[in-house]
């Protein structure tokens, strides 16, 4: 399953990489803490459980879709990048746009990057 997070709404947020670069790492801190506990009662094989984060930044559309369940919606290139970044990362790692990884380079986070190997194609 999928889940997103965004950072700089309704107002701009010019550490929104940073923001949510700790989210991340956070979140990956605190799923290890779980799994080693859950370890225990279930077995180590339940660290094999693993999270992917794909990082983007860019202007977003968002409004409120009507239906069944109304529900507030994100839309647009900024989000499919993201989940892109997501969906070909690799598992227990944050995986970073070249334009999220300019924006933590020029607020000074640069120890924070590690280039991939190769490519993503982001647009499908």
């Amino acid at each position: 399953d999928c889940y997103m997070a965004a950072c700089g709404l309704p107002d701009p947020n010019p550490l929104h990489a940073a923001v949510l670069t700790k989210f991340a790492k956070a979140c990956l801190s605190k799923l290890h803490e779980i799994l080693r506990e859950l370890a225990v009662t279930l077995g180590p094989t339940t660290r094999d459980l693993a999270l992917r984060f794909g990082i983007h930044s860019g202007p977003v559309t968002a409004g409120v879709l009507r239906g069944e369940k109304s529900r507030f919606q994100l839309f647009g290139d900024t989000v499919n990048t993201a989940a892109r970044m997501e969906s070909t990362g690799v598992p227990n790692k944050i995986q970073v746009s070249q334009e999220t990884a300019d924006e933590l380079i020029a607020s000074g986070r640069q120890h924070w990057i590690a280039p991939r190997p190769d490519k993503v194609n982001a647009k499908g």
